[in-house]
């Protein structure tokens, strides 16, 4: 995706255009390019509980607001039943280079927003570059949170919630009976717990186009509270996670090993040699590296046959045998990743032995 001005970041351009990153094992992030939600499938962690299936919305956002000389600025988009919040009249930029990157300008200050997840882990992190060239500021974060399958909505629901908090590092429960616990991680500042605290009747556009019901409450936990000195650069690293140990994970680590790892194929693939990167055109570069990353987020590990499979589509579907084959050229053979194709076809030869597709897809 070509980099988006602040002209074409009007409320209605903004709902209309959304990007999607993705683990590796079916769980993914995706919002619109504002940060405002408009589907129920939308969040920055969507997690697959039996990868690449059971996804569950655990994360839905973060809600960054700043204060500068006294007065708050906020920096997100939501659309509620009485209100819609305009925090895209302060987003200068977007652009999705490997990782979506938010940029928005308040006053003196420059906040650049980058996600990231962590390939195979249900993890996913954000990194703010902040310059202030002013006054002593305040970044607050506000983690939105879930528990549900990706095909219902939290509508009218009463979350329960159990934190603890040790430093910057949150363990949430959010309802007893859910079973899986959430991690979250701050690279500095402070965390205040929030008690009782739902945002009631968030509303997803798309939903109602759809003919669905458009409305559910979330969980706002807590907040991070950042100081920003005076002309003062800083960069902050926020995790969220399944995964207990992510104290030390760092999101700039993160970001740089996903443009390596694809890097990595497509100099694999054949179709950028860079040895002849002086040769090709800036959008012969561009078109390989859009196919590249596009083709990857299909291919997902099913650890529980320790084999690849291949993803139908996002949001909505897992792996199609039908589906599978009729890419099969495109996502692994013209780019040569051999292994893995062979890896899908003992997938679904192994789906077929235990009756979970038909026989008949071999037939097309």
């Amino acid at each position: 995706m070509k980099k988006i001005g602040k002209k074409e970041l009007s409320l209605e351009e903004g709902l209309k255009k959304e990007w999607l990153i993705t683990n590796g094992i079916g769980g993914y992030a995706s919002s619109t390019v504002i940060g405002c939600n408009t589907r129920k499938y939308h969040g920055l962690l969507v997690a697959p509980l039996v990868a690449p299936g059971r996804r569950r919305v655990i994360l839905s956002k973060v809600d960054e607001s700043i204060e500068i000389d006294g007065i708050r600025y906020n920096l997100y988009t939501n659309i509620s039943n009485n209100y819609i919040s305009d925090g895209y009249k302060l987003q200068e930029s977007f652009e999705k280079d490997t990782i979506p990157i938010f940029t928005y300008k308040i006053k003196d200050v420059e906040i650049k927003k980058m996600i990231c997840m962590d390939y195979g882990k249900n993890t996913v992190g954000i990194l703010y570059r902040i310059k202030n060239g002013g006054n002593q500021a305040k970044l607050t974060l506000a983690p939105i949170m879930n528990n549900r399958d990706f095909h219902q909505m939290s509508t009218n629901h009463n979350f329960k919630l159990k934190q603890t908090i040790k430093d910057q590092k949150v363990t949430i429960i959010i309802d007893e009976d859910s079973g899986n616990p959430v991690y979250m991680n701050l690279s500095e500042g402070t965390y205040i717990e929030h008690k009782n605290d739902t945002f009631n009747n968030m509303y997803y556009l798309e939903e109602e186009k759809r003919g669905f019901y458009p409305e559910e409450n979330l969980a706002v936990v807590g907040r991070y509270e950042v100081e920003i000195g005076e002309n003062e650069e800083k960069e902050i690293s926020f995790v969220c996670s399944l995964e207990n140990n992510i104290e030390e994970l760092d999101v700039k680590t993160l970001i740089n090993n996903e443009i390596v790892r694809i890097k990595a194929l497509m100099l694999s693939s054949g179709l950028y040699d860079v040895d002849k990167e002086k040769e090709y055109s800036e959008k012969y570069k561009e078109l390989i590296k859009d196919y590249i990353e596009a083709i990857d987020n299909f291919v997902v590990y099913r650890p529980s046959f320790r084999l690849h499979t291949l993803i139908a589509g996002y949001p909505w579907f897992l792996d199609w045998g039908r589906d599978s084959l009729i890419s099969f050229e495109g996502l692994l053979l013209i780019p040569k990743r051999y292994e893995v194709a062979r890896e899908v076809l003992l997938t679904l030869v192994r789906d077929i032995k235990f009756g979970l597709v038909p026989n008949r897809i071999f037939w097309i």
